[in-house]
């Protein structure tokens, strides 16, 4: 941190009532954020540093409050300069679902308060608010991260630009099969690293939520299949099962046979962005660590490419990525 934006924060917290208090970083993420722990006697709160123009904490406190507005737990915002990218929000402590799986915690009690959770969210919030439409235009732009930073790092040059073309054609084919009939709030990082088990809250306001602003307007499938088919973690097959009929279980009007489709498209066009937007956090932000998990997601998109509707994307994926290529990058290649 630059002495700069520490004079600010601290400015800011003064104004806040927290001036007293010298910030612990807490956790940083794969954006431009970083968070900072602040205790003050009894007193507990967490400051977001979000520096724009990268970030915009805006977004984060509107879908806070209607989160909260519906019942579940998002946290809430004590103080807040948009200008400054800043939010003083509640402290929901340390046990995230990573740590707790981590522990030994049982793993299906806590994906069921989890599926449960997002049935709460999308019955609850069945119009959602002003929001941007996950749209065929940003979700192709994600899954061009594959084309544009993985493929050169592993194969030392950029792909022609036919065959980056020839590879949007094979996901505007697909995606126009994944759309379902009734838009919802789409959390977009639905997952254990953003899920934590609250203490003294019941049923579905247990689970507390994290990480949102980017939050959309768009299919109901997108946010189950973040969950099931996780970038850090194995989830066991038959878990994933279960869960996804538990899911469709609280949505008997629901045709099962489109949404496990749009489900199974989603999470094909979400691993492949997320295949990219790791090699990117090594090559551009130099945070490697992240490169890991990608032969995790490549095992994950390779059984998404099972569904039928994902058969062009396979077809192009073949001669332009082959196995051979679907391997992490090393630090030469992510230099």
């Amino acid at each position: 941190m630059d002495g700069e934006r520490e004079a600010a924060i601290a400015e800011f917290l003064a104004a806040s009532g927290w001036g007293a208090t010298q910030p612990t970083p807490l956790a940083a993420d794969a954006s431009f954020r970083r968070y900072y722990r602040l205790i003050d006697g009894d007193r507990r709160a967490v400051l977001m540093d979000a520096p724009p123009p990268h970030e915009d904490v805006r977004p984060y406190v509107a879908i806070a409050g209607t989160l909260r507005g519906h019942g579940l737990s998002a946290p809430e915002i004590f103080a807040e300069d948009a200008a400054l990218g800043m939010l003083l929000i509640e402290d929901f402590g340390d046990d995230t679902y990573t740590r707790l799986l981590a522990r030994g915690a049982d793993e299906t009690e806590l994906y069921t308060l989890a599926i449960d959770t997002l049935i709460a969210l999308q019955r609850a919030i069945a119009a959602p608010p002003v929001l941007p439409a996950y749209d065929e235009a940003t979700l192709l732009g994600e899954a061009a991260l594959l084309v544009d930073w993985y493929a050169p790092s592993v194969l030392g040059a950029p792909l022609p630009a036919g065959a980056r073309d020839d590879y949007l054609d094979a996901w505007r084919e697909a995606l126009s099969l994944a759309a379902l009939p009734a838009p919802t709030l789409v959390l977009r990082d639905y997952h254990v690293d953003n899920l934590m088990l609250l203490e003294g809250r019941a049923g579905v306001r247990s689970c507390g939520l994290l990480d949102f602003q980017d939050a959309l307007c768009g299919p109901a499938s997108y946010d189950l299949a973040s969950l099931l088919e996780d970038a850090r973690r194995d989830v066991p097959a038959a878990l994933r099962e279960a869960m996804m009929d538990r899911y469709l279980a609280a949505f008997p009007a629901l045709d099962r046979a489109l949404f496990r489709r749009s489900a199974a498209i989603l999470a094909a066009q979400r691993n492949a962005k997320i295949i990219g937007i790791f090699t990117r956090l090594a090559r551009r932000d130099g945070k490697p660590h992240y490169l890991g998990h990608i032969p995790r997601v490549w095992r994950l998109l390779e059984a998404d490419l099972r569904e039928p509707a994902l058969r062009p994307l396979a077809n192009w994926l073949e001669p332009h990525l082959p196995p051979a290529a679907r391997r992490v990058p090393d630090r030469r290649d992510a230099a």
